[in-house]
């Protein structure tokens, strides 16, 4: 069984922000599976997901950002999920807006919801999808900038950006990390000129 976590905040102030973009990959993950995230156990919104006659958990930890290993940490012990097993989306400041890496391993980079993960489990040898959001262009602090919404530049294109985040965890479910790292990094997202 596989975990595909997606990092964010609860509450509407959070939905549309930078910072909750693991909550909108995961979302979007699920309508493509046909599937609501409805149950509330393990501190989360989750939805327990059959394809191929394998199973997998989505999940949305309802911790607030810096608390998710603790929803996670619950869901995977529940389950019995190896480590391995588990893939973790999140936001990266270091990535331009669009640009999407798979990682294996690897430091937490200053994202504490990262950090919390590891520090739950004692080890960061994690799977993780590392959605770009890019760093401030008017000057804004990195707080405030990680929880206000994309620019308006931004938003035609998120859509793409959120698809191509759904490949990447069906590549990881379908195939295992290793083939998803060789098919996604490197690539661009299919972004479409004038986010049509």
């Amino acid at each position: 069984m596989d975990l595909i976590a997606g990092l964010g905040n609860p509450g509407r102030k959070y939905a549309n922000t930078r910072h909750n973009i693991g909550f909108m990959a995961v979302k979007a993950l699920s309508r493509e599976m046909g599937v609501s995230l409805s149950s509330r156990r393990f501190h989360s919104r989750n939805a327990l997901v059959e394809r191929g006659g394998k199973k997998s958990i989505l999940l949305r930890p309802l911790t607030y950002m810096n608390l998710s290993g603790k929803s996670v940490k619950a869901c995977a012990i529940h389950y019995e999920i190896d480590r391995d097993h588990i893939l973790i989306i999140h936001d990266d400041l270091d990535m331009t807006f669009g640009k999407i890496k798979l990682v294996r391993q690897g430091g937490a980079g200053g994202h504490r919801g990262v950090q919390s993960i590891f520090d739950h489990f004692g080890s960061n040898a994690f799977s993780r999808i590392k959605i770009g959001v890019g760093r401030p262009e008017y000057g804004e602090n990195i707080e405030d900038f990680v929880l206000s919404p994309f620019y308006e530049s931004q938003k035609g294109i998120l859509k793409d950006v959120l698809n191509f985040s759904v490949h990447a965890c069906n590549l990881f479910l379908s195939e295992g990390i290793e083939i998803a790292m060789n098919h996604i990094n490197g690539k661009k997202t299919e972004i479409k000129k004038g986010g049509k």
